[in-house]
């Protein structure tokens, strides 16, 4: 068991190595440690293989109805998550092998709601595509948005919202919810990402009002950014919400802001099927199963991503051209 603090954050690497480093029983013991006289909650999150504390609903046969013969038939769900790397989403386990995290946690439910046992396939994020079109994948719950362009071959059934987070170091009086809130700070972002575009059209707006830009520094990685702003390099930095809460749980940094990843609209996370075999329909009965009973909500906060859930599963939502 790994103990995470919320509001605090290691670079994402210097988190697996620890976590690769370090005995169940220590970690444990310097929670314990560590919690002795604090007012802040401590959540632990399940590293091991097992992961006994993973959230389970059971079958709706409504929806297990709903299963294509061909896919039910063997009594699995084969489902591609990345595991590379990228907690709380998707990441090895202390075994090194096993990929866990909140996407195979959703997998599990929709798996569960349908009857079926299942199968996690650690995919790449540039093989997926591939692999459900190839039928090598039924299913892939990794962080995929859903996109104009995604939507002629892919079905999708949502089940977070896209959303990007500032993060900062801890204490500072920052506070970002729009353009206004960053003029004048050194933001750092990813090149070509959703997070740049949201940043410089917020540039746009604050020199066509006659304020002063946010000085915008790019990072190929996170852990990079993340140095930076703990050396005063950086004011801040936008990246996924779902690694920043994370890092602001296991370091130095805060959450000091989120932004819908599609503004000014809003985007989508979502299971993902191939275009048309009807997989699509069951998912999202299933998952509508698993909001519910509650089983959705509570594994959004096994994993602190409670401010992600989206307030019931849809099928294809319509998106911005």
């Amino acid at each position: 068991m790994k103990p995470l603090r919320i509001a605090a954050a290691l670079p994402v690497a210097a988190v697996l190595l620890l976590t690769a480093c370090t005995s169940s029983a220590d970690i444990e013991a310097e929670a314990r440690a560590d919690s002795t006289g604090s007012s802040e909650t401590v959540l632990v999150v399940d590293t091991s293989p097992e992961q006994a504390d993973r959230v389970r609903t059971d079958e709706d046969p409504d929806a297990a109805e709903l299963v294509p013969a061909d896919i039910a038939e063997d009594g699995v769900l084969r489902v591609g998550i990345t595991g590379a790397g990228d907690p709380p989403l998707g990441f090895l386990a202390d075994d090194n092998s096993t990929v866990v995290g909140s996407e195979v946690d959703i997998a599990q439910l929709v798996a569960d709601g349908l009857g079926l046992e299942l199968e996690v396939v650690n995919t790449t994020w540039e093989g997926w595509p591939l692999g459900v079109q190839s039928g090598d994948l039924e299913a892939v719950f990794s962080n995929v948005g859903v996109n104009a362009d995604r939507l002629q071959l892919f079905d999708f059934a949502t089940y977070r919202q896209g959303i990007m987070a500032f993060v900062a170091a801890p204490d500072t009086d920052l506070s970002i919810a729009g353009a206004e809130d960053i003029s004048g700070l050194r933001i750092g972002v990813g090149s070509g990402t959703n997070q740049e575009r949201i940043l410089l059209d917020w540039n746009a707006q604050l020199e066509s009002e006659g304020q002063e830009p946010a000085q915008l520094e790019y990072y190929v990685s996170a852990g990079d950014a993340l140095l930076a702003i703990q050396s005063g390099r950086l004011d801040t930095y936008l990246g996924p919400n779902s690694n920043a809460v994370y890092q602001a749980s296991v370091g130095d940094v805060e959450v000091v802001g989120t932004v819908n990843a599609g503004w000014p609209n809003t985007t989508y996370v979502a299971a993902t099927t191939l275009k048309g075999n009807g997989l699509v329909t069951a998912i999202q009965a299933s998952l509508q199963h698993a909001f519910d009973d509650g089983t959705y909500e509570q594994t959004l906060e096994r994993w602190g991503l409670q401010d992600e859930a989206v307030d019931a599963p849809e099928i294809n939502p319509t998106v911005a051209s």
